[in-house]
């Protein structure tokens, strides 16, 4: 049965891409779908001096093409309202508490308040600060806090970040938004894990010889370049998407199918996480960059790149679990730009038979796939006895579960899943504050052992342009005796 939420959303950086892309039409897909009704209202702030017209303009044009009629689609951007903001102005945020309390009246809110921190997070402490002093934040409803990454720039700029949060808002009312943790097949990883006993009494270093982790893009950085510049693929990618994925695989059974035990058994993961030394950061991480190649310009020819730049497209590394249940199992990870294929994908490979009673040759390794994207799938391989007329040889063949067009078609996106999660106040698929602690913990090591090499900027272009990335990352796995499950340039 469909709960009909009520709530004021005020969305700072409401003219964003961000905003526009996700946002709104996230937020058309709960109203098409009842759970928002009459009973709530949206305030996009930005320095732009809109009019609530042209807002609404925007809106429809987010959402066109989704809307069943244009009666419904005026009846959902109704509902929005813009206010021009600087947010540093304390009087701009006198204005902001005045239309808030006119909205609440109107649409019979309740005070349920969820402030959408869309924007830089240089001004995250001033917008808290000052949503509790404008008395903006109200007494009679929940108020909550959804945070955009990045979450600090490493482990110093973190703590002072969430530090300038909570001074304001508790933590259990900040939702810290990663929307890999909303797609549909990151979510199966629990149900699989969890609701099987099959996979329940094998997920342990007694069976599973490692665990392969592939988040590969074919766009290069686009209009993010500049961005990219003081990020790179390490803060970027592997301190936030594939760790959390890395404590959804590794995390032990919780308790409960709860937002508190879940976490609590994520941060444990995260915390069992094996920080390098310098010396181990050479041995297990691989860093890499596209130069141009297929028709396609190199990292360093983008606009807003530096010459020289030495910023990484690319990382793979091997990381190690210190807990009971995973020790000795390698943890291979990846990702970059302009690889050969988009694709997310998660094979866990499990140790071969002990001995090959058949006289057919190599007997390959169980391997159990997650395909996150661009098709929502899992798959296992097995080994099964080949048809033939005499003898008997064994082959491998593969059990897929895949969702078809019709039910992709019904699969809520993920940013529409965590928005409709933090209306209800789950805060499951939403990181907790230890879980970055510990991620940056495990980054800056890598990170700041990186910045101490130097590096040949004449030979660190290292791949590409539609390959999968330079041979060092599969020369990490092929040392262990092992290789990429995932390989696009050399299937079929």
């Amino acid at each position: 049965m469909t709960t009909k939420q009520k709530a004021l959303f005020i969305i700072f950086g409401g003219t964003g891409d961000l905003a526009q892309r996700k946002l709104y039409p996230s937020l058309f897909n709960l109203y098409k779908k009842g759970f928002l009704n009459e009973n709530f209202a949206v305030i996009g702030t930005a320095r732009r001096p809109w009019s609530n017209d042209h807002y609404q303009d925007v809106v429809r044009n987010s959402i066109s093409g989704m809307e069943d009629t244009a009666q419904q689609a005026n009846e959902f951007a109704s509902h929005f309202y813009y206010q021009s903001h600087n947010v540093t102005d304390t009087n701009h945020y006198v204005t902001l508490f005045e239309l808030a309390q006119k909205l609440d009246e109107k649409y019979q809110i309740g005070g349920n308040r969820l402030f959408y921190l869309a924007m830089s997070p240089h001004f995250f402490g001033t917008i808290c600060e000052h949503l509790r002093s404008q008395n903006i934040v109200t007494a009679n409803g929940y108020n909550r806090v959804i945070v955009e990454k990045p979450f600090g720039h490493d482990l110093a700029s973190a703590i002072q970040l969430n530090d300038d949060i909570c001074k304001f808002f508790p933590e259990e009312d900040v939702f810290r938004i990663d929307h890999y943790l909303g797609k549909e097949m990151i979510q199966n990883i629990a149900a699989v894990r969890f609701g099987n006993n099959l996979f329940k009494a094998l997920w342990n270093n007694r069976y599973i010889d490692n665990i392969q982790i592939t988040l590969s893009e074919a766009l290069g950085v686009e209009e993010r370049a500049g961005y990219y510049e003081t990020s790179g693929c390490l803060r970027d990618m592997v301190q936030n998407h594939i760790l959390q994925i890395v404590a959804l695989l590794t995390m032990n059974a919780p308790v409960t199918f709860s937002d508190v035990d879940i976490r609590q058994e994520k941060i444990s993961a995260l915390k069992a996480l094996q920080v390098y030394t310098p010396q181990e950061v050479k041995e297990n991480f691989v860093r890499g960059q596209y130069t141009q190649g297929n028709g396609q310009v190199g990292y360093r020819q983008e606009n807003q790149v530096a010459k020289d730049s030495v910023t990484e497209t690319f990382v793979a590394g091997k990381l190690h679990v210190n807990s009971m249940s995973f020790a000795g199992v390698p943890i291979y990870v990846r990702s970059g730009k302009r690889l050969a294929t988009k694709g997310t994908r998660i094979d866990v490979v499990f140790k071969n038979m002990p001995n090959n009673i058949f006289d057919c040759g190599q007997i390959l390794p169980n391997v159990l796939t997650f395909n996150v994207d661009p098709i929502p799938a899992m798959s296992l391989r097995l080994n099964s006895k080949a048809v033939s007329q005499e003898g008997y040889g064994i082959e491998d063949n593969t059990l897929t579960y895949t969702h078809d067009n019709a039910l992709r078609a019904q699969t809520p996106e993920a940013y529409e899943k965590l928005l409709l999660d933090a209306l209800k106040g789950d805060a499951t698929n939403f990181t907790h504050w230890q879980e970055v602690y510990y991620s940056w913990r495990f980054v800056d090591a890598i990170r700041q052992a990186w910045d101490q090499e130097k590096i040949d900027v004449e030979t660190f272009p290292n791949y590409e342009c539609g390959s999968m990335g330079p041979k060092a990352a599969f020369d990490l796995l092929a040392k262990d005796g092992n290789h990429w499950e995932f390989d696009p340039c050399h299937e079929g």
